[in-house]
């Protein structure tokens, strides 16, 4: 059973967190209430208006204006800081690899600098000059690159599998940069997956409290309504494990199958399966069609494209921001 197709434009995706389904705001109040003002309508509406001044203080002067698309060099540096860093992240950040494989490197001692093998993956420093891998120098950072893979099933999200099962990296196609993945799909998921070249933006979109929503599509066995689907936007608790805010819909029923898509910003392991499976649904697929503005669209299986640094540079500044460590 193929996934049914939507009609018309694919919707324009934020960088925000689900929305309670429902009418516009405030179709809620009770009948007769008047609406209330805005805020600053209220304080307008409250005082007068201020006299101007004579003779008083000169008016402040207007900030001068951002640019609005900087370069990506400095869009990649930006919020870093200047101080001290882990030389995990900063490896991270340089594409070398994640911060659990650097660990793994440097328990290994394949990483060293100044010629003396580093022993800890909390060691500070200010820049990478002198740091190498294997004996191999290490670049300077480029400008953090990102690139959307539509996911087969029957591949692990993972660098290698010690069991041997097939992984991502036996899919991707040759002569792509060294990708690490944002988050992560199951075996059995399928559908996009994002992966970027800079391991500071994989964790920040990976942090719960960057808020960037993941969409799904599920196709589930059972009996479930919609005014179900709609209670979990107040969050739910499984086997003492809390689960965010869910926005859910029923968009077909055939029999006791249905497609049910579902919207959340925590991701947390197999949240979509334990979820639909608490309700009492039995999921036979499951595909994620978007992480946050960055949809699937009609991307074959097992095909790359890469977003356009521009349109990467506004994402990212429009992210919240996350903490740092």
């Amino acid at each position: 059973m193929e996934p049914p197709k939507k009609s018309g434009p694919p919707r324009r995706r934020g960088a925000g967190g689900p929305k309670r389904p429902g009418g516009p705001e405030g179709a809620g109040r009770n009948a007769g209430e008047t609406a209330r003002p805005a805020r600053g309508e209220r304080r307008n509406a409250a005082s007068p208006a201020k006299r101007p001044d004579v003779g008083g203080r000169p008016p402040r002067k207007p900030a001068a204006p951002r640019p609005a698309n900087p370069h990506p060099a400095r869009a990649a540096s930006a919020g870093d800081g200047g101080g001290p860093q882990r030389i995990a992240k900063l490896l991270a950040r340089a594409g070398v690899a994640s911060r659990r494989e650097i660990e793994r490197m440097i328990a290994e001692g394949r990483i060293s600098r100044d010629g003396v093998a580093i022993d800890t993956p909390a060691t500070l420093l200010t820049s990478l000059h002198g740091v190498t891998v294997d004996g191999v120098a290490v670049a300077a950072p480029a400008p953090a690159r990102l690139f959307l893979f539509h996911k087969p099933t029957g591949c692990l999200t993972t660098e290698r599998d010690p069991a041997g099962r097939p992984t991502i990296y036996d899919r991707l196609p040759e002569g792509l940069p060294r990708l690490m993945p944002i988050g992560r799909l199951d075996m059995n998921t399928e559908g996009l997956l994002l992966l970027t070249t800079d391991g500071g933006f994989k964790r920040q979109m990976e942090l719960p409290a960057t808020g960037v929503p993941r969409t799904y599509r599920a196709r589930a066995f059972g009996d479930i309504s919609q005014q179900q689907l709609e209670d979990l936007f107040d969050g739910l608790e499984i086997d003492g494990i809390r689960y965010g805010r869910i926005e859910a819909n029923l968009e077909r029923r055939t029999g006791r199958n249905q497609w049910i898509e579902m919207t959340l910003t925590e991701g947390k392991n197999r949240e979509v399966r334990r979820v639909l499976e608490h309700l009492g649904l039995k999921v036979s697929r499951l595909i994620r069609t978007a992480y946050g503005p960055f949809t699937l669209g009609e991307m074959p299986v097992g095909a790359v494209d890469e977003v356009r640094q521009h349109d990467l540079i506004q994402f990212r500044s429009s992210l919240k921001k996350a903490p740092q460590e």
